[in-house]
């Protein structure tokens, strides 16, 4: 008898959408198992047809647009891709529950959060109100939840990040699923947060003895909680196996390239590896791919390693100050320190960001958030600084409060020896094309009533830049170039371009006012690995070409390792660690950055290996015990 009998079998899967263009093949001729008790990881970059599949399994495709063509899904012997709606309905929820990506999005915002898990146990359990009240706070309970009967009354807006992903855990365990699909569960969560739901998702899943679908871009993530991987492009399955074996020995060039692209803290590059160094791939007119593998020489590698300026330092006396004297053994050959009395280019002198809590009818003032809470710095022309800390730290406001898009309450913003804190109207304005943002979200902080053209040409005339209509257009042009993009799609809407196209847009709104300072708030945390080191590949390059200065706002940090020169940790408003990024990560002082360095997922062959024994461990105990 098999140890580990399969409990989902999919053959030949194909999915596809009808769309103006024709037909999509979202999911084509995929074939894949997931064993009971045990983490299948679903690999690959947007468009890949992760989600799709697991859709496709819940039989949650749009109908109008979207339909199974071919193939089973053999599911404790029944075929979810033939099953009457009706008996599906009783699969969905009870057996099979899913975590989707966003649960900002998921979570209805009218009704309390407590009431929508209540709903489900209801459904599916037909228990009574008070019962399913119950068993909700003994949900909240298991996942974490602090003070669980007084957050199941709360909105899905009184409660952080994590904790509407916990929500969204238990209303998908609230049934006790044979199989849990997790669909990007920790993609844009701080690292600590995700380290806690990566934690809480592994012992329910050993708990339990469910088996779980972890669909995810992030290789890293996979390393932590997969017990075997399957990675997806363009819809095909290009490689499976054991998650020690994908790690250790990848065969395909598509999975040595996700590997590759990912910042590590103990990485050389100074250009990150792409997908287009393994591979690579065009479409063919049937609509599949030929791909084409490409060695990475040492060559290649050397010039990854090699090609880009060293890390800039404060200069040293300021170092000495700040407790990182300057220690040429410490520092790599091309690392250099700002000339001694240089002035800095933006120096933060106890900036307070507070908002007011109001209380009563009368709105009275009982207090205030001090979301930034007297920090002050120095940024030098040409350096990057990284600002890392979880969410609510105060990071974010920062960035907005250096280019005055919230207000500000105490302290100076000296921008090359002139106070932005005192600046209103036309002054404000002449330096804003001086200092630039780029947000997090291209989605929304692209007009979706813009063409690309009208967008950059509207920036350029408020600014001055250029003469005439025609000069400003050719710039446009230039600055497409520049970002990877063409001339033909300045008459594109946002909705035309994929999520990185989109980023690289909102890089070349920035530029386009010539700038000398730019604001990078998380700029790539939710987009894929591969297009995520394209975006940093271009951001250095930039940087280089331009002489431009950044301060570069993440919760990975990993990615501000990479980037960044000098690092700034952030919590609860305030700075509580100064210094040279290498220096930081190599001997943090507090113990805030050491739990924010540990959260890193570890994707190291040795610690996947001392997971896998230690969950080899756990299913035989379980199994001991389940036949005792």
């Amino acid at each position: 008898m098999e140890a580990f009998p399969t409990l989902i079998d999919i053959r030949g899967l194909k999915t596809t959408f009808d769309t103006e263009d024709g037909i999509v093949r979202a999911v084509d001729d995929l074939s894949l198992a997931i064993r009971e008790g045990h983490t299948l990881g679903l690999v690959g970059e947007s468009g890949s047809g992760k989600s799709v599949t697991s859709l496709s399994i819940m039989r949650l495709l749009p109908e109008a647009s979207a339909s199974i063509d071919a193939g089973e899904i053999s599911f404790l012997g029944k075929d979810l891709v033939r099953l009457p709606r009706r008996a599906m309905q009783s699969i969905r929820g009870r057996d099979i529950s899913m975590i989707f990506q966003e649960p900002g999005t998921s979570l209805n915002p009218v009704f309390r959060v407590g009431k929508q898990v209540m709903e489900a146990i209801v459904l599916h359990q037909k228990v009574s109100k008070k019962e399913a009240r119950k068993r909700t706070i003994e949900l909240f309970r298991e996942v974490g939840i602090p003070e669980p009967e007084r957050h199941i009354d709360s909105f899905p807006h009184e409660m952080s990040g994590g904790q509407k992903q916990r929500v969204m855990i238990a209303m998908a365990l609230s049934c006790n699923p044979r199989l849990l699909i997790a669909d990007e569960p920790t993609t844009a969560l701080d690292v600590t947060i995700q380290k806690q739901i990566l934690d809480l998702i592994r012992k329910l899943r050993d708990e339990r003895g469910m088996s779980i679908l972890f669909i995810t871009h992030d290789l890293g993530v996979i390393g932590e909680i997969a017990d075997d991987v399957a990675v997806m492009f363009r819809g095909k399955l290009v490689e499976s196996g054991p998650v020690e074996q994908i790690f250790a020995n990848p065969q395909h060039p598509y999975t040595k390239g996700l590997l590759a692209c990912r910042p590590q803290l103990e990485t050389t590059y100074k250009r990150l590896p792409t997908v287009a160094d393994f591979m690579d791939a065009t479409s063919q007119p049937d609509g599949s791919w030929k791909i084409v593998e490409k060695p990475l020489t040492e060559e290649r590698l050397e010039q990854l390693c090699s090609t880009g300026r060293g890390r800039l330092l404060h200069p040293k006396p300021e170092l000495e100050a700040i407790g990182h004297p300057w220690d040429e053994t410490k520092h790599a050959a091309d690392t250099t320190a700002v000339p001694d009395g240089q002035a800095p280019l933006l120096a933060i002198r106890d900036l307070k960001v507070y908002y007011p809590i109001k209380q009563g009818i009368f709105r009275h003032t009982v207090g205030h958030v001090k979301a930034v809470d007297g920090i002050s710095f120095n940024v030098y022309r040409g350096q990057t600084l990284g600002l890392v800390g979880e969410s609510g730290c105060g990071k974010t406001t920062t960035g907005r409060a250096i280019v005055r898009l919230t207000h500000i309450t105490d302290g100076h913003i000296l921008f090359d020896g002139e106070d932005v804190a005192e600046m209103h109207g036309k002054p404000l304005r002449r330096m804003r094309s001086r200092m630039q943002i780029i947000f997090q979200d291209p989605y929304s902080s692209l007009n979706p009533r813009m063409t690309v053209e009208a967008m950059l040409l509207e920036a350029m005339g408020l600014h001055g830049v250029g003469r005439t209509r025609q000069q400003r257009r050719d710039r446009a042009v230039g600055l497409l170039e520049e970002v990877g993009l063409e001339a033909m799609h300045l008459r594109r809407y946002p909705h035309e371009f994929s999520g990185g196209q989109r980023q690289r847009l909102s890089i070349a709104r920035a530029l386009a006012v010539e700038p000398e300072f730019i604001i990078c708030d998380e700029s790539v945390s939710a987009l894929d690995v591969s297009v995520q080191a394209q975006v940093l590949n271009l951001l250095n390059e930039l940087q280089e070409q331009h002489g431009l200065t950044y301060i570069f706002i993440s919760h990975d940090l990993s990615v501000v390792k990479f980037m960044s020169d000098m690092m700034a940790v952030m919590n609860e408003g305030k700075i509580v660690e100064f210094g040279p990024s290498e220096n930081i990560y190599a001997n943090p002082r507090e113990d805030y950055t050491k739990r924010l360095i540990s959260s890193i997922p570890d994707a190291s062959l040795e610690n996947i290996h001392r997971l896998q024994e230690k969950r080899e461990k756990a299913r035989q105990q379980r199994s001991k015990s389940a036949a005792g």
